[in-house]
């Protein structure tokens, strides 16, 4: 957990040389009050910048230095995570950015960036818009999460969930991959350079074999024999190795072509029988209602055998598309055990490989016992057995080679395996499936503490679904300012609560800038006040509002900031 205990700031904004220290632990409610441009939300834009070298709101960097003395803009940070306590200082005029942990300052010989890097992904372990969408909730330049694209929604899920660590490994792996292809494309080369070797070794040993004394014959035509084996095998590895090269990564690709393709059918047979239901649903309620439960007119049984006729036909058109997809999807599921045998096929050729590599080595060892033995007879052998010698480097090498490259296929189909896994349809996507129900189930709660009866639904790709009492479908757009605001504070709430669930980014800072200032009722205040009590006792509550005396009493500590002579200050 992230412990916040306090912000300190001078020449920021509208502050001056008079720091500003605020204690983000002494109460559990604290609330921020002052005028227009007092400087109420200075509190949000130093502590983003001191974290993330960028205010909270859209202020340049150059906007952050008091534009009175235009200098000594600096701001400081205190917080302990993982049994650490650090503070963080960052300033404008003179430029300096430091972290000191337990009172060490970590080295700063790393460029600005993967200084920061260090900060959120090994300290803090979130970014700039996870931060906000955990600690801050306000009217400003804040972005809810319902008004993000979807690839930064799955941003702040992972980051929630802990699980950006396997977009990391992704990278990591597509990088190896990269230097993999490197290294089969040299052993293929090396391949092709020690094969010309080999035979003009041979060569050369057959020349020098002709001369050789006739009580050589036997000895020689042995080792002939043995190449001529080692001919035969090498040959077969040759061809193995080919009709592997040539099925093995087409194979690969086109399981992953099959596999798109059953999971797309799956997905149209699993909306065929979605809306299948809807259509058996409207259909029982013509046979079951007389009368309409809205506007109370009769159903006349013509109107009733019209739509319950519809329904039919429409159930009929759809289970005929279902019928389709599932032949689809038998079809490939064939498609895809023929696939399967061809892989068996291949990895018994690669076994096949090894065992000729081995069996070729057995041949060679022979080769050199022969050998040995050539060279105790007649002169004109010492030519020969350098020859032997050479070649029989040679052949090792050859065998070593096609080894590596056996190793190579292996580590290349093990890289595909992995890579399935890594990506955000894999372990991720099965990861988001077990909290999605949490999320949900959670949202609804707070939606209904707030008194905002609908049914919230985010699916796997964060698109919501909103259901009205009567299940009217809607989407986030479809809801008035304040409808909307109530949705911000329930995914807030939710996301802290999984937060602190997983362990991730909790925190005990909890900021709502100018929120019971905007598009809340009465009654929306008062529930979100129920909704802050009810927070744990190690939560710090900061509540910013330029209307206190709504609020007067309602908070354990009170922090009035005011203009004097265009500098803020707060009231002692």
């Amino acid at each position: 957990m992230i412990r916040f205990e306090y912000v300190k700031w001078v020449n920021f904004l509208s502050t001056g040389n008079n720091a500003i220290t605020i204690d983000l632990m002494k109460s559990k409610t604290t609330l921020v009050v002052g005028q227009n441009g007092a400087g109420k939300s200075t509190i949000l834009d130093a502590i983003s910048f001191a974290l993330f070298g960028k205010a909270h709101r859209s202020i340049s960097k150059n906007q952050l230095v008091n534009s009175i003395n235009n200098k000594g803009c600096e701001v400081e940070v205190v917080f302990s995570a993982n049994n650490k306590k650090f503070k963080i200082i960052r300033s404008i005029k003179p430029n300096k950015f430091e972290i000191w942990s337990d009172g060490q300052m970590l080295n700063q010989e790393s460029h600005a960036r993967d200084y920061q890097q260090i900060l959120e992904q090994n300290i803090l372990k979130l970014n700039h818009k996870s931060f906000h969408q955990v600690v801050v909730l306000g009217s400003s330049s804040f972005i809810p999460f319902m008004q993000l694209t979807g690839p930064n929604r799955r941003d702040v899920i992972e980051d929630l969930l802990d699980i950006g660590m396997f977009s990391k490994m992704n990278m990591l792996l597509k990088e190896k991959v990269s230097l993999l292809k490197d290294k089969v494309l040299e052993n293929n080369n090396n391949i092709t350079l020690v094969s010309h070797d080999i035979a003009n070794s041979k060569k050369y040993i057959k020349s020098i074999t002709e001369i050789n004394l006739a009580n050589r014959d036997a000895k020689l035509k042995s080792i002939e024999e043995k190449r001529n084996e080692i001919d035969t095998i090498t040959k077969e590895n040759a061809s193995l190795t080919a009709s592997i090269d040539e099925r093995l990564e087409p194979t690969q690709e086109a399981l992953q072509i099959i596999n798109k393709r059953k999971a797309s059918f799956d997905s149209y047979k699993l909306q065929f029988e979605q809306e299948i239901r809807k259509v058996v649903k409207e259909a029982k309620f013509y046979e079951d209602n007389e009368n309409c439960p809205t506007c109370e007119q009769t159903i006349t049984p013509q109107l009733k055998d019209k739509h319950i006729g519809k329904a039919k036909e429409r159930a009929k058109e759809l289970q005929e598309g279902i019928d389709s997809a599932k032949a689809n999807i038998d079809q490939i599921e064939t498609e895809a055990l023929a696939l399967t045998q061809t892989q068996a096929d291949i990895q018994e050729q690669q076994r096949r490989v090894h065992s000729n590599i081995q069996l070729v080595s057995s041949y060679t060892r022979i080769i050199e016992q022969i050998q040995d033995e050539l060279n105790s007879l007649t002169e004109g052998t010492e030519d020969l057995a350098a020859a032997n010698k050479e070649l029989l480097e040679h052949q090792d090498r050859q065998l070593t080679l096609q080894d590596i490259k056996f190793k190579l296929n292996e580590q290349s189909s093990y890289y595909g395996v992995v890579s399935e896994l890594l990506k955000d349809s894999g372990i991720k996507t099965k990861i988001i499936r077990q909290y999605l129900p949490v999320i949900n189930k959670l949202v609804n709660q707070y939606l209904q503490t707030l008194d905002f009866y609908v049914h919230f639904d985010l699916d796997e790709e964060f698109k919501e679904t909103i259901r009205s009492r009567h299940r009217d479908e809607f989407t986030y757009s479809s809801f008035s300012e304040g409808e909307k605001q109530r949705i911000d504070l329930a995914l807030l709430f939710t996301w802290r609560m999984i937060a602190k669930m997983k362990n991730s980014v909790n925190t005990n800072l909890l900021i709502l800038d100018e929120t019971f200032d905007s598009s809340l009722d009465h009654d929306g205040i008062d529930n979100l006040m129920k909704i802050l009590h009810t927070l744990e006792e190690d939560t710090n509550i900061f509540v910013i509002s330029h209307k206190g005396d709504l609020l007067e009493g309602k908070f354990g500590e009170k922090i009035e900031f005011y203009k004097e002579k265009n500098f803020s200050k707060i009231k002692a």
